[in-house]
C-alpha cells in the first residue's frame, strides 16, 4: 500500500504548529514513521499521511485541538487502533490525526446497574479483563483489538451480535466534543428516555464526521453460568445457513453462529495448524444455565443433522473455547495469507436472514468463477457475512476484479432489501453504494453534517465526499 498521490499533504500553519508544540510537547509528532502509522489501516485503501499526530490524554486536550483546528481551518481525524476496514480513519486531507489510545481509563463500573463508563481509548479486551472479577462482561466482539471509541464510531458488532446486539444497542450515552469546541453529553444512565432527540444514536456510526467522542457509557451483561462451543462441518453452504435460520426460528438463543466456507477453513487450518474438515463449517456458542444450554445444543444438533451437518466437536473448557474462537478471529489474516505477500480486501453485506442462503450461494458461485482466491465468513445469525480477497499488490487487474465482484455482491444484497455494510461502515469505499441504498436520505445526512460541522473539520471525505 503506497501513500496516495491524489490529495497533497499540506504543512500546518506556523502559528498552529507553535501552539501544538507548546501545549503537547513530545505528545505531538511530525515524524514520517508515526504519521505513516496513522495514515493507513487494515483497509486495502491507499494511505494518506497526516501533517501531525497528536496524542490526547484528556477531554481538555481534545477541546484544545478542536478549537485550534477550527481557528486555522485544519482538518481533524480521530484515530483509535487502526483496525477499520473501509479506510474510516485515513486522513484523506492531511491535517491532524488525533490519537485517542492514551485516553484509556475505565472511569466507573456500576455493577448493580450493569453499565460502565470508559474513555474512548479503552480496548474491548482490556475492558473485559477489568470486569471479569465482577461477574460481568461486554459482549460486542468485532474480533480485532479495537478501541471502544472506534467501535462506537463504526457501529461495530461481531460474533456476539446475534444475541447481544451491536454497538447501537450497547451504548447508553456519550460525551462528545463538537466542532465549536464544546463537550456535550448525549444522555444519562437511565435505560430509557424520551427526552428530546436521540443524540447518542446520531454519533454512533458517524465515523468521527460529527464530533470527537471523549467518554462512553456502555451496557454490560452477566457472565453466563455455562458457556458451550461447537464446530460442525456441512456438505453445502446452503445447509449450514439453513441450520442457523431454523435455529433462530425455533427460538434458540444462539450466542454466536459463525460460518466459514471451505476456502476459509483451508486457510484457518494452514494458519493455526488445525485439522478441521475443509468444508463449510459453523462455529456455535451457547450461553445459559446447564439445562438451557443442553437443550439448545440438542436442538441445533438435530437441525444440523437434517441439513447435512456432521462431525460435531463440543467443548465447555475455557482454554479449548479460546483456541476455537482465536482461530475464527484470525480467519481474516489466514485468508489473506493464502498467498505469500498478498494484501487483503475484506468487504461485508447484511441481508434479511431468510435471504441469506440465497445470497451466500450466489456469491459463492461468483467467487468460484473468479481468478483470485477469496473466502466467505460471517455472522450468519444476523444475516451479515464477509468476502475476503487475497490480492497480489503487483497485479492491478486483481484489484479491479475484486472491485467488480464486490459491486455485484452489494447489488445482490440491496436487491434482497439488505445493506451495503453490516459493520465495516461506509468510510471511503462504499459511498456510491450508500446512495444506491438510501437515495435522498444521504442528502439529509449531508445537511446534518453541515449543521454540526459547517467548516468540514471532522474526518472529511468519509461517508460522502467532502464539500469543503
Amino acid at each position: 500500500m503506497s501513500v496516495s498521490e491524489n490529495v497533497p499533504t499540506h504543512d500546518l500553519p506556523v502559528q498552529a504548529k507553535a501552539s501544538l508544540d507548546e501545549h503537547f510537547g513530545d505528545r505531538v509528532s511530525y515524524s514520517e514513521a508515526i504519521r505513516s502509522q496513522h495514515g493507513r489501516s487494515e483497509a486495502h485503501h491507499a494511505a494518506q499521511l497526516p501533517d501531525a499526530v497528536v496524542f490526547a490524554e484528556s477531554s481538555e486536550d481534545v477541546i484544545f485541538v478542536v478549537r485550534l483546528c477550527s481557528a486555522h481551518d485544519i482538518k481533524l481525524t480521530a484515530y483509535g487502533a487502526g483496525t477499520s476496514m473501509e479506510g474510516n480513519a485515513i486522513p484523506l486531507h492531511g491535517g491532524i490525526s488525533l490519537d485517542m489510545s492514551r485516553m484509556n481509563h475505565i472511569l466507573r463500573v456500576n455493577a448493580e446497574d450493569f453499565d460502565v463508563v470508559v474513555e474512548p481509548g479503552v480496548t474491548r479486551n482490556a475492558l473485559n479483563d477489568h470486569l471479569r472479577d465482577q461477574g460481568l462482561f461486554f459482549p460486542v466482539d468485532p474480533g480485532a483489538e479495537a478501541t471502544i471509541g472506534g467501535m462506537v464510531s463504526t457501529r461495530a458488532s461481531g460474533t456476539n451480535a446475534v444475541r447481544y446486539g451491536t454497538m447501537r444497542e450497547a451504548v447508553l450515552g456519550l460525551r462528545v466534543v463538537t466542532a465549536d469546541g464544546r463537550e456535550i453529553r448525549t444522555a444519562r444512565r437511565a435505560r430509557k428516555s424520551a427526552a428530546g432527540y436521540d443524540l447518542t444514536r446520531l454519533f454512533v456510526g458517524a465515523e468521527g464526521t460529527l464530533g470527537i467522542i471523549t467518554e462512553v457509557t456502555l451496557r454490560l451483561h452477566p457472565i453466563p453460568e455455562v458457556i458451550s462451543s461447537a464446530v460442525c462441518s456441512f456438505e453445502t453452504l446452503e445447509g449450514a445457513a439453513a441450520t442457523v435460520i431454523q435455529a433462530i426460528q425455533c427460538g434458540v438463543p444462539l450466542a454466536r453462529a459463525e460460518i466459514l466456507d471451505d476456502v476459509a477453513m483451508r486457510a484457518v487450518n494452514r494458519w493455526a495448524k488445525l485439522d478441521y474438515p475443509e468444508k463449510t463449517t459453523l462455529f456455535f456458542e451457547f450461553h445459559g444455565s446447564p439445562s438451557a444450554v443442553a437443550e439448545q445444543v440438542e436442538t441445533v444438533k438435530e437441525l444440523a443433522t437434517g441439513n447435512g451437518g456432521g462431525g460435531f466437536q463440543w467443548s465447555n473448557l475455557p482454554e479449548e473455547r479460546a483456541r476455537l474462537w482465536k482461530a475464527r478471529h484470525e480467519a481474516y489474516y489466514a485468508a489473506v495469507n493464502l498467498r505469500p505477500g498478498a494484501v487483503g480486501w475484506s468487504t461485508d453485506v447484511c441481508v434479511p436472514i431468510s435471504r441469506l442462503p440465497e445470497c451466500i450461494a450466489d456469491t459463492k458461485s461468483d467467487l468460484e468463477a473468479a481468478s483470485i482466491p477469496a473466502a466467505i465468513l460471517g455472522h450468519v445469525g444476523d444475516g451479515n457475512f464477509h468476502v475476503i480477497f487475497s490480492l497480489d499488490p503487483a497485479a492491478p487487474h486483481e484489484m479491479e476484479e475484486a472491485g467488480a465482484i464486490n459491486a455485484r455482491l452489494i447489488a445482490r444484497a440491496l436487491a434482497m432489501d439488505g445493506t451495503c455494510t453490516g459493520e465495516h461502515g461506509v468510510g471511503i469505499g462504499k459511498q456510491e453504494a450508500l446512495v444506491d441504498e438510501l437515495g435522498d436520505s444521504v442528502d439529509v445526512m449531508r445537511q446534518i453534517k453541515r449543521a454540526l460541522d459547517p467548516r468540514g473539520t471532522f474526518n472529511p471525505g468519509k461517508i460522502f465526499a467532502a464539500e469543503h
